[in-house]
């Protein structure tokens, strides 16, 4: 299969112009790291059961990581991340104009891709999809920039806008071309609220082993969540849990860069047992999952997924 991190994936099928590679350019700019997206490995397995020709098998996995990589750059514009995978974040380099503006081209240019496999449903289900995802990001902004903490149901509800609606439509939509009726959705649910959840607590645990410490603080930023003043799971924890402990609160509305403040940080979290009770989740979606996939008739393929990222202990699949 052809390699999605290639610059004429994101052009028009009927060939790119100078000026599409000028507009383009914040896309090939990012594409050159080290790109780890979760959601292809996930189309193949699923095709497992779902069966559909492989060229129609690329052409949504094309489709799906156009809309993975516009997200990305659009939600480090919101995050005012400064890195991504690695180097510098796209906005940092080429502005957050251009940088939008290659992002929304990428976004309609995957629609238009996804009108041309000319099923309706699939169209539907993608733009839905999207919607979603905005949705998923907007209320997490909201929390963020007024401060509000929410509560961990709240907190489900937006992973699976903004992470398990971008599984579910790559399974809806391949289903529109398979024979296979089988209801996913409590499986994609469940995937997507465990890889964001994890990818939330390696983000702040990213110290526990070494190659989190070398990939966080050299990659993306120790704890760097702590930075954006995201409410991750653990951090709702232990709000919810000392409410009149303002420690962790004042330290969040920061966004500190200070990494010693940082740790100390996480050493409140991890004395309140929040890291604790986020390990225990962890390993309940991951059970879960996996007697979601044994019911679904079993698949080797997805198995395989969860056990490599039990065997690579905390390390995170690079989601949102």
């Amino acid at each position: 299969m052809t390699s999605v991190n290639n610059i004429n994936v994101f052009y028009p099928l009927d060939g790119a112009s100078e000026e599409d590679k000028k507009i383009l350019e914040p896309i090939e700019y990012i594409l050159q790291s080290p790109i780890v997206q979760i959601t292809n490995n996930l189309i193949l397995a699923f095709n497992y059961w779902l069966k559909i020709p492989k060229d129609k098998a690329q052409e949504i996995i094309e489709i799906t990581h156009m809309l993975y990589i516009a997200d990305v750059i659009l939600d480090d514009i919101q995050d005012n991340s400064d890195k991504r995978y690695g180097i510098a974040a796209a906005h940092s380099v080429y502005g957050i104009a251009r940088t939008t503006s290659a992002a929304h081209c990428t976004l309609f240019s995957a629609l238009k891709r996804m009108a041309n496999l000319q099923h309706f449903e699939a169209l539907k289900i993608c733009i839905e999809m999207v919607l979603d995802a905005f949705k998923g990001q907007g209320i997490e902004i909201v929390w963020r920039d007024n401060f509000t903490c929410p509560s961990e149901e709240a907190y489900k509800n937006m992973i699976e806008k903004k992470i398990s609606t971008f599984f579910h439509m790559c399974v809806k939509v391949m289903q529109q071309f398979s024979t296979c009726d089988k209801d996913f959705s409590s499986l994609t649910r469940t995937l997507g609220l465990y890889f964001q959840i994890r990818d939330d607590y390696c983000n702040l645990r990213s110290s526990d082993v070494i190659f989190f410490f070398i990939y966080y603080t050299e990659e993306k930023g120790y704890s760097d969540d702590l930075t954006e003043g995201k409410f991750s799971l653990a951090i709702i924890h232990a709000l919810h849990s000392k409410p009149e402990d303002n420690e962790i609160k004042n330290i969040l509305r920061k966004r500190t860069k200070n990494i010693e403040m940082k740790r100390h940080c996480n050493k409140l979290l991890e004395e309140c047992g929040s890291f604790e009770y986020t390990r225990k989740v962890l390993e309940e979606l991951n059970a879960k999952a996996r007697a979601e996939i044994d019911r679904l008739g079993g698949n080797p393929l997805l198995i395989k997924i969860l056990d490599d990222s039990d065997q690579l202990g905390h390390k995170n699949t690079l989601l949102l």
